[in-house]
């Protein structure tokens, strides 16, 4: 059973995390710090001020623009759609880019990104509306449209910023959970929380709907119903990821893809494997990012797309069946 290894691959890459780092710390100072919180020292503040918190964002990160990846991947029958079709990443973008430009304090930023994406999935949604369901053509061309327009506006405001301005936008645009701390994944859980509830309701429907909205209306699927319970899910998903994070990219699109392999089609089994495989992958790649180039760190989102382009490309052009996807 797949799960017996994901589980522990999902503690062991959490682990890892919290043992690299910039300070170097020897292992027995990690272990004894995460044994005795409140030892006091330099390792323990370390430990649970900075790793710690650190490592539990990524984990959020993957897990939520994995389940995301995994309910448009669904909804709309397709193995190539990711969670940023709706539009979630480029209009939080256009806000903070926004924002950056016209001196709105820094704690304030994240959570403007947080409203724009989920602001723009709503538009995305109401454009795509066909009678009282969503239509997958105009969902599509929807997001693409308003992600190419806030894009332009996003390249606007950086060419009118300061260097240190625009060096402030690409950062977040590169992703990255570099000094988030524990108020920001607090901030975030609630929305984690309805996302992944949403998610876990939209389970039956899924396995309907990949079938097909004429199949899942003959046995008995409420398929307008089912299409906005899981718009709301993944969208409230990846506006919480990319609060936290920037753009991350390619974790909603390969996760997906790797969790159909081991367990199958099956939303119900699906949905856990995708969810385990995003706590795993995102803190590995964090904690690569900290430890490959040091003391620099690689932009989270830029080592991500560097695994992620060769994985895509291995699992969608193995020869057919050879992949089994939406309705397979």
């Amino acid at each position: 059973m797949p799960f017996v290894f994901l589980v522990p691959a999902a503690l062991a890459s959490l682990l890892l995390g919290v043992f690299v780092g910039g300070s170097p710390l020897a292992p027995h100072d990690v272990l004894a710090s995460l044994v005795h919180p409140r030892a006091g020292g330099d390792a323990a503040a370390i430990v649970w001020s900075l790793r710690l918190p650190r490592v539990l964002i990524a984990a959020t990160v993957g897990l939520a623009l994995a389940v995301s990846g995994f309910l448009l991947q669904g909804l709309l029958r397709n193995p190539l759609v990711d969670p940023f079709l709706s539009g979630v990443s480029a209009g939080a973008a256009a806000a903070i880019a926004l924002a950056v430009a016209f001196g709105v304090a820094a704690s304030l930023v994240p959570a403007l990104g947080f409203g724009a994406g989920l602001a723009t999935a709503l538009v995305v949604a109401l454009l795509a509306r066909r009678g009282g369901g969503l239509d997958a053509e105009r969902l599509i061309l929807a997001g693409i449209s308003l992600s190419a327009l806030f894009s332009a506006i996003v390249a606007l405001v950086l060419t009118g910023l300061s260097r240190e301005g625009a060096q402030t936008i690409l950062a977040w645009l590169a992703g990255s959970v570099a000094g988030r701390s524990w108020g920001e994944l607090q901030a975030t859980l609630p929305y984690l929380a309805l996302g992944l509830a949403l998610a876990l309701l939209a389970i039956p429907s899924l396995n309907a709907l990949r079938l097909g909205p004429a199949a899942a209306r003959a046995v008995g699927v409420d398929v307008a119903r089912a299409q906005w319970l899981v718009l709301a899910g993944a969208s409230l998903l990846t506006a919480a990821a990319v609060s936290l994070s920037g753009i991350v990219g390619f974790v909603g699109l390969i996760v997906p893809h790797l969790a159909r392999r081991l367990v199958g089609s099956d939303a119900r089994l699906g949905l856990f494997a995708t969810a385990l495989l995003g706590i795993a992958l995102v803190p590995l790649a964090d904690a690569l990012c900290r430890s490959l180039m040091p003391p620099a760190e690689i932009p989270l989102g830029a080592l991500l797309a560097f695994i992620g382009v060769p994985a895509f490309l291995y699992l969608y052009l193995r020869p057919a069946g050879a992949t089994r996807l939406w309705g397979a």
